[in-house]
């Protein structure tokens, strides 16, 4: 039986704002308790199905490729927290992990052993295959051991909305503690007598507003409100320092930020706030000891001249020093950079490790705190034009060895121990890939499309080495909002693209933050299209050069950056093949319109506030993927989304691709996939997931026209 495209209803709605009525088609699929509404999903479910069916066979393959190339049964290098080795093993046959433990040898003993097979000694702290077992969807969120190492804190999502249960065990009996703790957000913090534990809750709008903290071995109704933050423009979280000193709490916007903090040991006191929070200016805070003083690093992004004085804006950040007792009387250790944005800060008992980008690359540095204070930093060097390197897991606050990991869009992820007092290097484990993957049949490099205002955007393009001059199927990746950068990285996956002459392309584009803070702010609110224009220049430019041409371009977003998607499509869909856009944020106007729904108060710092401010309602509505579908040839769209996602909402991809269906014209596939128990990150465990990755490949490569 043939399925034909589903055609939804229109049920008119009028929406009025600021004097300009909108007639809203499709606003009936936001009631997923309506049998219609499923009725009509699964209906597009059914039509995906049966259009991608003549691809089964690829997806096949390209399932037992990724399958072949992963080494299923593996262990994480172990990380050293007190007199334990933690670590994570998969199982082949398993979609999730099991996290572990064994015990140290000695003391002085920094070296991680070398793990296979069965291990001496093992002990499963948590096998999440047991914990998933009767569900369709399993997320874990906190993992969360306490100082001394025999308390375990962990929360799980099963319904893919990410609002969790809060357990805890004992791990010297590996017995279930009694206390339970529903409906949390993500993290749990220990306080440093172990008998504390600090989580958040979120309010309707799924934003993390409260700080709690729970006595163990008492119900959870008798827990203490720590902290709550009522403006809703703002989000709160906890943590402690490296330490373990402090207990912190942050509070923050996308401009605005504030810490409060706490003595460890004294879990039952007052927060006390380390700066007030101030307008426009971002800070965080980390705790050092410098000659046997305490004192606050303050990395912000307020004046120039320090905090709290006049003078041009630290737009990249800037860091400073301060009395914990006094933490306004700073002393600028690191100043403002314009072509330097310092990212993080992370101090350990002999030594601070930056993290910063420059010239879109993220770098890593050492700076040793000696008997004179502060000496002077280093930064880590590497060879390849393009790479990904940052801290990894350091959970010691002494500890004469560092932890990061290194990767690029051709080097396996690799992990490295950096021994702070020689400077050696040295190898942990590289991330094994099997089959007859070489690196080197593949390359890499920067190149630079050039916008309509003149502005150079990045692009870092990867590819065989024998895939022949002229052009090429592509496949052309992007995001572009909230500061995020689309780092280099390996995937196993992504071979089978590779392998089949597809080149990947990321076009670092404006509302990212690969090139510093201006490259967020001229990519946001007011400014927001630069995202989408300066894409449809790197598509063309990749047109231009011979690298591609339209029947053989994809375009590929997710989120955010499926709002790109969906601006490209009606920008410029002559330029594309087909377009990829996963949980994509295709109606921002109607959800960032109604405060009601999750998560729209505290965006409105990144789109401006449409519901106060006629400008940024015109705007927004220019640039809507769902208010601009026209009566136009559109490339083939494949959306895939998810019914329990609770930060793009279903019916934003639903209504997008019903109107679509209505108003184009030409004979392109409209394409809606919705996960009927997932959330916003698509469905959960390993092979599930593999298979996404097939499905979502074997349309590319079928709509660049690469071999199959």
């Amino acid at each position: 039986m043939t399925v034909t495209p589903p055609i939804a209803k229109k049920v008119p709605l009028e929406r009025t704002h600021h004097g300009d009525t909108v007639v809203d088609n499709y606003e009936w699929l936001r009631d997923k308790e309506d049998a219609e509404v499923i009725a009509y999903l699964e209906a597009e479910n059914a039509y995906t199905q049966q259009q991608t069916a003549g691809l089964e066979e690829l997806r096949g393959q390209i399932f037992d490729e990724i399958k072949s190339r992963t080494q299923e049964t593996d262990l994480s290098v172990p990380t050293r927290m007190g007199d334990w080795w933690y670590y994570s093993r998969t199982i082949e046959g398993k979609s999730y992990g099991l996290q572990c433990r064994c015990a140290v040898d000695s003391p002085d003993d920094w070296t991680p052993p070398t793990l296979s097979g069965e291990v001496p000694g093992e002990q499963v702290l948590l096998d999440s295959n047991i914990e998933a077992e009767g569900h369709t969807f399993f997320s874990l969120g906190a993992f969360s051991i306490s100082q001394d190492g025999n308390l375990l804190a962990y929360s799980t999502d099963t319904e893919g909305d990410e609002r969790y249960t809060l357990r805890f065990k004992d791990l010297r009996t590996d017995e279930m503690l009694p206390d339970t703790i529903e409906k949390v957000s993500t993290g749990a913090t220990w306080s440093i007598d172990h008998g504390h534990v600090f989580y958040q809750t979120v309010d309707e709008s799924w934003r993390p507003d409260t700080v709690w903290r729970h006595k163990l071995g008492t119900p959870s109704s008798e827990d203490v409100k720590v902290f709550h933050e009522p403006d809703e423009s703002y989000w709160v979280g906890f943590g402690s320092t490296r330490s373990e000193k402090y207990l912190m709490i942050w509070v923050g916007s996308k401009i605005t930020s504030e810490c409060l903090v706490l003595e460890s040991e004294n879990p039952e006191g007052e927060f006390r706030v380390v700066l007030p929070r101030e307008t426009g200016v971002e800070y965080s805070v980390e705790h050092a000891v410098v000659n046997g003083e305490d004192r606050f690093l303050i990395q912000h992004n307020g004046s120039v001249n320090g905090w709290g004085t006049d003078g041009e804006k630290a737009e990249n950040f800037l860091l400073a020093d301060a009395p914990v007792d006094d933490p306004s009387n700073q002393t600028i250790l690191i100043p403002h950079r314009d072509d330097v944005r310092l990212e993080d800060v992370d101090a350990f008992a002999d030594h601070l490790v930056l993290n910063y980008r420059r010239e879109a690359l993220t770098r890593l540095a050492i700076w040793p705190i000696g008997p004179e204070g502060y000496g002077d930093y280093e930064e880590l060097e590497f060879e390849e034009e393009l790479f990904a390197v940052g801290a990894g897991s350091n959970p010691e606050w002494t500890q004469p060895l560092l932890r990061l990991v290194y990767t690029s869009f051709i080097t396996p992820g690799q992990v490295y121990d950096y021994d702070v007092k020689s400077g050696e290097l040295l190898l942990r484990k590289a991330q094994p890939v099997l089959g007859d993957f070489r690196a080197d049949d593949y390359v890499q490099h920067r190149d630079w499309a050039v916008a309509a205002d003149g502005t150079r955007i990045p692009l870092s393009i990867v590819l065989r080495k024998d895939v022949p001059e002229g052009p090429a199927p592509t496949l052309l990746y992007g995001y572009g909002s909230y500061e995020a950068s689309m780092d280099p990285a390996f995937s196993v996956a992504r071979l089978s693209l590779l392998d089949r002459g597809i080149v990947f392309v990321v076009a670092h584009v404006r509302g990212g933050g690969e090139m510093g803070r201006h490259w967020y702010e001229n990519g946001k609110t007011l400014t927001k299209k630069n995202t989408f224009t300066d894409f449809v220049s790197a598509a063309q430019h990749l047109i231009d050069t011979g690298r591609t041409a339209p029947k053989h371009l994809v375009a590929d977003g997710g989120s955010a950056g499926g709002l790109l998607m969906g601006a490209v499509a009606n920008l410029a869909p002559e330029l594309f093949n087909g377009i990829l856009a996963n949980v994509p944020f295709v109606d921002p106007l109607t959800s960032i319109l109604d405060p009601s729904l999750p998560l729209t108060v505290i965006e409105w710092d990144e789109w401006g506030n449409p519901l106060a401010d006629k400008e940024v309602y015109d705007y927004m509505k220019s640039y809507s993927p769902y208010e601009n579908v026209e009566a136009k040839d559109y490339p083939a769209i494949l959306a895939i989304t998810s019914i329990n996602d609770t930060r793009v909402l279903y019916v934003e991809p639903a209504k997008w691709v019903a109107a679509l269906r209505a108003t184009k014209t030409g004979d392109s596939d409209l394409l809606l996939k919705t996960e009927m128990s997932a959330g916003h990150g698509g469905v959960s465990g390993r092979y599930e997931k593999w298979k996404e990755a097939a499905f979502e490949y074997a349309w590319i490569v079928q709509q660049t026209g690469a071999r199959m």
